[in-house]
């Protein structure tokens, strides 16, 4: 089972991409909400006051795959499919590109403007360092301070990542696993004795 995918660690450096006196700036931000897509294209809106175009296309999710390409006025499939064709060119999720254009007075035409967006897109996803990452299943592992030892031990041997902790007389631990290994660290756990554990 595949338990990774590759996104951007840090939002890339603007490129500048120039054709016929268009002038194309692309930048690639790690994303995971919708929130944060509006906020990237709300900063360079208030970034490039003169520009027409903001072209973009983001994908989200590892399971369940969520994207979104906008042409932004110019026309239809001519901006935000081209870039998205980069996201999937280069195997991307959780990652969002926009391409601002300032029209420099010549029209490039559909074929002019695929090809301008294309690699602006493909230059700023250059510019960005891609990382992978694991897809990771989280639980809340639930029991009584007496039993600390017991969880702690499973934490330790099995390289659980401890997301959250809450230590009263009940306590309450949320643990991050990778997915292949999620069912038998669920098990493990189920296993034990006043434990319980949840999936989140």
């Amino acid at each position: 089972m595949n338990d990774t995918y590759k996104t951007i660690a840090f939002p890339s450096d603007e490129i500048l991409f120039k054709e016929k006196n268009s002038k194309f700036f692309g930048y690639a931000f790690p994303v995971t909400t919708e929130e944060e897509i509006k906020n990237h294209l709300e900063n360079l809106r208030k970034q490039h006051h003169g520009a027409v175009h903001f072209c973009y296309a983001f994908q989200i999710g590892t399971t369940k795959i969520q994207f979104r390409a906008n042409d932004d006025g110019e026309p239809s499939n001519s901006a935000g499919a081209p870039i998205y064709g980069q996201i999937q060119s280069f195997g991307l999720t959780n990652v969002l590109v926009v391409i601002v254009r300032f029209f420099g007075g010549i029209k490039l035409g559909v074929g002019g403007l695929i090809s301008a967006y294309r690699t602006a897109a493909q230059m700023a996803l250059e510019a960005a360092e891609i990382v992978e990452k694991t897809i990771d299943i989280h639980y809340i592992v639930t029991f009584d301070y007496k039993n600390m030892n017991k969880v702690m031990r499973v934490i330790k041997e099995k390289n659980l990542e401890i997301v959250a902790q809450q230590m009263n007389e009940s306590c309450q631990i949320e643990i991050a696993t990778r997915q292949k290994n999620a069912t038998m660290v669920l098990e493990i756990f189920e296993a034990m004795f006043e434990i319980t554990i949840t999936k989140l």
